[in-house]
């Protein structure tokens, strides 16, 4: 699980986009306008290869509160299809 206090810091977001893993789910988040914009998928693919119908997408206010909620929501995602997670990383 992702940890809000030692996750990536919201200045960073402001140059680039942040990508991890966890146990078969991918995720990438990014500043989009005034916002982040958070999104989930399976491995074993990179964003860009992975099919739009693949993606799960979410967006927040670009703001502290808005990079934890965005932390939160990612957490969920990996709860919440847990067994779609564990297969695709089994692939």
């Amino acid at each position: 699980m992702l940890n809000k206090d030692t996750f990536v810091p919201i200045q960073f977001f402001k140059k680039e986009a942040y990508t991890g893993s966890m146990k078969g789910m991918r995720y990438r988040v990014t500043k989009e306008e005034e916002e982040f914009s958070a999104v989930v998928y399976p491995e074993p693919y990179c964003y860009e290869a992975t099919p739009e119908e693949q993606k799960i997408k979410a967006s927040f206010p670009f703001t502290e509160e808005g990079r934890e909620q965005a932390v939160d929501w990612i957490n969920e995602q990996y709860e919440k299809n847990r067994p779609d997670w564990e297969k695709a990383a089994r692939k």
